[in-house]
């Protein structure tokens, strides 16, 4: 690696990201694939011992239980004769052979079977210890694309397996041959009785229907209907005629009302011929002569009114007139409204006479519709009645044949082949146990998986702890257990490694926080082991190749070995330096790294931690400020000692570690519970040994774009 200059400062109106807020609570645990596959590599035996407890308790199983012997016949459907004048027992296809082995498998059928069988011999039946005849089980299932149905009966013995199985097949059948005649009997009888009430129904309503037509001559009553039928319309026909004419009266009443009243013109209604008062005039006519005579009289006197006096002779005159015009259309107007009230008295007798005709006449067709609707009502009842006698009788002549022919569609095509022992059982347990014991050790997994609340990935950090993680540093492959992880070099080869904490120096670089930039960093974690040594000695290295001054101390007092790593001694040290401020530039190593310098853990001291609460502290810290860039101190975990805890109010901001699938995050969210009580400001958390290796892990995968080959 070469030597990089310092970045600039920052500018403080920039600002990329702030310091981590305190944890929340923690959300229900997720059922993550990645997570349960991780889980499935690490426990793998456990589906494999599962499956072996599954398998050797079905095999012991059924080893356990006595032999099972299994014997088969086969029942077919024949072709069944079609009579065209018989009745039929119809059977629902696709449950047929459903019924077939429910019937089969009954108990009625089964103690038909063991009858037939004591009846041939007494070695034919086969007896339990308890003295009851062993159990056979009956199965069945249809051949495919056919009508053959196979029987298969099992028992533990194989002798009584075959003979049940042929005793109960021919036991169906005479079974069956028994219901169908009982059915028939009982249909038989219930249509018979069903005729004989149709008959005496028949017998009633034929003597009803004629005492009815014998009292109602229906011949005329239905031609008097028609007749009344046809004048009740003509009636009702001059009843609307009459209503239009008196709804025109008073439309014409109206209008010549206001011809003589306002003099209008319009008198082409022929219905102003109703209020003539003579041959050759009208009340309307005249009313409009009188009405333009007495508007130009008004015009004159009103012209020579602007002249004479009031008193004047023509005036008297002209005044005289009018008053004898005014009369005039009085008397017309009192002349139409007697002749429009003749009018109106006239069709109003017309309307009642006709109204009361027709109430009359609709009383009486009325009364002979409903003497034919009675008649044909009975007509109707007995037709029904004749109808569904006809009907049963037909159907009573069918089942009589039906029960006499026989035509049953079902025989055994082959009787029960010899026995022979079944391991269906044993295959069925197997497959059980196998399924089953998988399943079952899946599931365990499967559930340590959900319970587990190690972090696999930064978004379980994410979602657990919060959104502020400035880092992850990846898994180093092909490393013994134990054996330490090289620090970082120049030109170091393990390109994902080292981008990883390039990626984590840029990003404290450009982190903004209210106030300066922070300097002193304090890197730790919750318990030990989660790899924050190795993080700070890499992190100072990385910021040092960057050409900044950097100082790694190590303030783990009591178990610190960054001095082992880099092989420099461990004093003097920083224990040594809080009992003597003074021995600054003694207690400061220098490595082969430029930039780099480094405090040691220094001698051991009983409670090391107490010199962190001294004043020496702080003061070497205010002089170490002045001299470097960054200051890095890898402190003790905080579950591991106080230390961390009282270091963190001094620092200018906290890293915090978590290794994948090791930091548990109740542990992780008590620490910084802790770190956040002392008032530290936390800027982010590292995943440290992040699974490279996942689809979702996307940083510095390419290791082509770190070759030094040249491109022609």
């Amino acid at each position: 690696m070469s030597n990089l200059t310092p970045i600039p400062p920052q500018d403080p109106g920039f600002q990329l990201s702030a310091p981590m807020e305190a944890p929340a609570g923690s959300p229900a645990p997720k059922f993550r694939l990645k997570k349960f596959l991780f889980f499935l590599r690490r426990f793998w035996w456990i589906p494999i011992i599962t499956l072996i407890l599954a398998l050797g308790y079905s095999i012991a199983h059924f080893m356990s239980q006595p032999p099972e012997f299994v014997s088969q016949a086969s029942l077919w459907q024949t072709e069944k004769l079609q009579l065209p004048d018989g009745a039929s027992f119809a059977q629902d296809e696709d449950t047929y052979f459903g019924n077939l082995l429910t019937v089969l498998q009954s108990d009625p059928l089964r103690q038909l079977a063991l009858q037939r069988l004591a009846a041939q011999g007494t070695n034919k039946i086969t007896y339990g210890k308890d003295g009851n005849p062993i159990q056979v089980q009956v199965n069945g299932f249809q051949v495919p694309k056919s009508s053959i149905f196979i029987v298969e009966a099992t028992s533990s013995n194989p002798e009584f397996t075959t003979d049940f199985l042929n005793a109960l097949l021919n036991v169906y059948l005479d079974y069956k041959k028994n219901v169908r005649k009982d059915v028939s009997d009982d249909t038989l009888a219930s249509i018979a009785n069903q005729i004989d009430i149709l008959d005496n129904d028949l017998t009633n309503d034929q003597k009803i229907l004629a005492d009815y037509e014998r009292s109602n001559n229906l011949v005329v009553l239905r031609k008097d209907n028609e007749v009344g039928s046809a004048y009740l319309a003509t009636l009702k026909t001059k009843l609307a005629d009459y209503l239009l004419e008196s709804n025109q009266v008073e439309v014409v009443a109206q209008e010549t009302n206001s011809i003589l009243v306002l003099g209008a013109t319009n008198l082409a209604n022929p219905l102003f011929e109703k209020f003539a008062s003579g041959p050759g005039s009208s009340p309307t006519a005249n009313s409009q002569d009188a009405y333009q005579q007495l508007q130009t009289l008004k015009l004159q006197r009103d012209r020579l009114s602007k002249y004479l006096r009031p008193a004047h002779p023509k005036i008297a005159k002209l005044d005289e007139q009018i008053t004898n015009v005014q009369m005039q259309i009085d008397f017309y107007r009192r002349q139409n409204q007697e002749n429009v009230d003749t009018v109106r008295k006239a069709n109003r007798v017309q309307i009642d006479t006709v109204q009361q005709a027709i109430s009359e006449w609709e009383k009486e067709v009325k009364d002979d519709s409903a003497r034919i609707a009675v008649d044909d009502n009975l007509r109707d009842n007995m037709g029904r009645h004749q109808k569904m006698f006809d009907r049963l009788s037909s159907m009573m002549d069918n089942v009589d044949i039906t029960r006499n022919i026989e035509h049953d569609p079902l025989a055994i095509l082959e009787l029960a082949s010899g026995s022979s022992r079944s391991y269906s059982q044993l295959k069925s347990s197997i497959s059980t146990a196998v399924f089953g014991g998988l399943a079952l050790g899946l599931g365990i997994i499967a559930l340590l998986a959900i319970r587990d609340d190690r972090f696999g990935s930064v978004v379980e950090v994410a979602e657990r702890i919060g959104d502020n993680v400035v880092g992850q540093v990846p898994e180093i492959p092909h490393l013994r257990n134990g054996a330490p992880v090289a620090l970082l070099k120049d030109n170091d080869e393990r390109h994902m490694y080292v981008e990883s904490y390039r990626n984590l120096r840029s990003a404290l670089l450009y982190l903004a926080v209210d106030g300066a930039r922070p300097k002193v960093l304090m890197i730790t974690s919750a318990v030990p082991s989660e790899g924050k040594s190795t993080i700070s000695a890499n992190l100072a290295r990385i910021m040092a190749l960057g050409g900044s001054r950097v100082l790694l101390i190590d303030g783990d007092l009591r178990k610190g070995q960054l001095h082992s790593v880099h092989g420099l001694p461990i004093k003097p040290g920083l224990t040594d330096l809080l009992i003597q401020p003074e021995d600054l530039d003694k207690s400061i190593q220098t490595s082969f790294l430029p930039n780099l310098s480094f405090i040691a853990r220094g001698s051991s001291q009983q409670n090391p931690g107490d010199l962190f609460l001294s004043n020496h502290f702080d003061q070497i810290l205010a002089r170490l400020r002045e001299r470097f860039d960054y200051i890095i101190v890898d402190s003790s975990p905080v579950f591991a000692a106080d230390d961390s805890t009282t270091l963190a109010p001094k620092m200018d901001g906290v890293l915090f570690v978590v290794r994948s699938h090791f930091s548990r995050s109740n542990v992780v969210k008590e620490a910084l519970e802790l770190l956040y009580q002392r008032q530290a400001t936390i800027l982010g958390l590292i995943l440290n040994r992040a699974d490279a290796s996942t689809r979702s892990y996307h940083y510095y995968k390419y290791s082509e774009y770190h070759s030094s080959t040249e491109t022609k």
